[in-house]
């Protein structure tokens, strides 16, 4: 049955929604190797839901249509953390809107001296990932603090639960897309600047590599299973983790290359090959299944933050975006 309806969602590369994000069994496999990763004091309530989690990953991209314009031009940067072109960023902003004027001044600063180069410096060709995994992890934990509130009462929880599959769905899409290289690099749609390796300069390659290859090695989360490792630690700064996460698929962007110039990606018998997809979908499936794990933990504490941050006396107040940022 798995199997079935990993192939079905394999369909879904087809759809031209789709044509940028890690494919339907990229993220199938992601996420039911995440859930079946899940150590038994975690949300295990999500494994009876595994099925839909695995189709419905796909909804993000489904609202990334130029029919649909308002809702492309929102959702078409979560899909993407570009770190080559963020590294003037130290830190990173704690706040998505803190992180678009902070955008928006250095594409005004480059553009008086580079106009081409400030063409992509702004939130469609730099991405907002980190802030999409951020706030979808947010509202799981809150959706998680009314799941235990419930059962607390003994009131039916089989809404509340749906909603949290639903919510992993959508968060797990970031995570995934994150997993692949291309979604964490400027060479997301073939190699650009200098390029003595002879690397491609199609785009093509994202998705030959995400769903052409993913399909032709016949990818399963057991095939990813034994590379997930016991869960991280459940503590340290979030953010700084997922954004751990994605300097690591970036520093993996000229394998995908590499694999391609060497004929490797049109080898699904490839030893090398599969091996690659084998690991970035771990580690993807990995950081999902620590995600959530960490949310069922915090979700048992009663919520704590800045009681208003949105109160112009409060010291961390940001004027520009009418909140303290993130702590």
């Amino acid at each position: 049955m798995r199997r079935l309806a990993l192939a079905a969602l394999s369909l879904l590369a087809t759809v031209p929604s789709a044509a940028f994000a890690w494919g339907g069994r990229g993220h199938a496999v992601i996420d039911h190797a995440a859930l079946d990763a899940l150590p038994e004091d975690g949300p295990v309530f999500l494994r009876d839901h595994a099925e839909f989690i695995g189709e419905e990953a796909g909804a993000p991209d489904t609202w990334r249509s130029s029919s649909e314009p308002f809702s492309k031009i929102d959702e078409d940067p979560n899909h993407s953390w570009f770190v080559e072109r963020l590294r003037f960023l130290d830190p990173v902003p704690r706040s998505r809107y803190a992180f678009v004027l902070a955008l928006y001044r250095e594409h005004e600063r480059v553009r008086k001296i580079d106009p081409k180069a400030a063409e992509r410096l702004n939130v469609r060709w730099t991405g907002t990932l980190p802030y999409a995994v951020m706030e979808g992890y947010g509202r799981i934990v809150a959706g998680m603090r009314s799941l235990r509130a419930k059962r607390s009462r003994g009131e039916p929880t089989a809404n509340i639960e749906r909603t949290l599959a639903f919510y992993t769905a959508w968060m797990s899409h970031y995570i995934g897309d994150g997993a692949n290289p291309h979604h964490a690099s400027i060479h997301c749609e073939g190699w650009v600047g200098d390029n003595r390796k002879g690397y491609t300069r199609s785009g093509g390659i994202h998705g030959h590599f995400e769903i052409g290859y993913a399909d032709a090695i016949d990818l399963q989360p057991a095939d990813v299973a034994a590379r997930i490792g016991a869960p991280q630690r459940q503590d340290g700064d979030l953010f700084e983790q997922v954004l751990a996460f994605l300097d690591a698929s970036n520093a993996e962007v000229e394998t995908i290359f590499d694999l391609d110039r060497r004929g490797i990606l049109s080898d699904p018998s490839s030893k090398e090959g599969r091996d690659f997809v084998h690991r970035r979908s771990a580690a993807g499936a990995a950081m999902l299944r620590d995600l959530l794990y960490r949310a069922w933990k915090e979700s048992a504490k009663p919520g704590v933050g800045d009681p208003r941050p949105q109160d112009p006396a409060n010291p961390h107040y940001d004027p520009e975006t009418g909140t303290a940022p993130a702590p």
